[in-house]
């Protein structure tokens, strides 16, 4: 796009400069958005899952204690288990017409892809009523 004066001196070029001032205005509103969005892309949330604050729920049934110590091992109502004797209670408590409630007791120190391999094995086997037991915060 030529700019030119009225004045005609013949000189019909078209002019070889970019005009600047269009990017820079949309570099500028460019900046300004990232320079909103980028906090928020990185603030993270530290959660201590383990600690929480709760009323104890009610249960008409006594629930099944299944707890994982930080060795991995598995202990049913405190009796260990293996993973053929765990399928087949789960199962057993599947079947049950008042489903009981199992109530999961995880160590602090087991990762999370483990609680979440005993969750889904319980779901396969039918169990739809899971619970997390955890210790009160301290101060309380």
């Amino acid at each position: 796009m030529a700019f030119g004066s009225l004045e005609n001196s013949g000189d019909d070029e078209p002019l070889a400069e970019i005009n600047m001032v269009p990017l820079i205005d949309v570099m500028l509103v460019l900046l300004i958005i990232f320079m909103v969005t980028a906090p928020l892309l990185t603030h993270a949330v530290k959660v201590d899952l383990p600690k929480a604050s709760s009323t104890p729920n009610q249960q008409r049934n006594t629930p099944v204690q299944l707890t994982m110590d930080g060795e991995r091992r598995l202990f049913w109502n405190g009796v260990p288990v293996d993973s053929a004797q765990l399928a087949q209670r789960l199962e057993s408590v599947a079947a049950a017409e008042s489903q009981t409630e199992v109530q999961l007791r995880i160590a602090r120190t087991v990762p999370y892809e483990h609680v979440a391999q005993l969750m889904s094995e319980a779901a396969r086997r039918g169990v739809t009523r899971i619970g997390f037991v955890t210790e009160p915060e301290s101060g309380r």
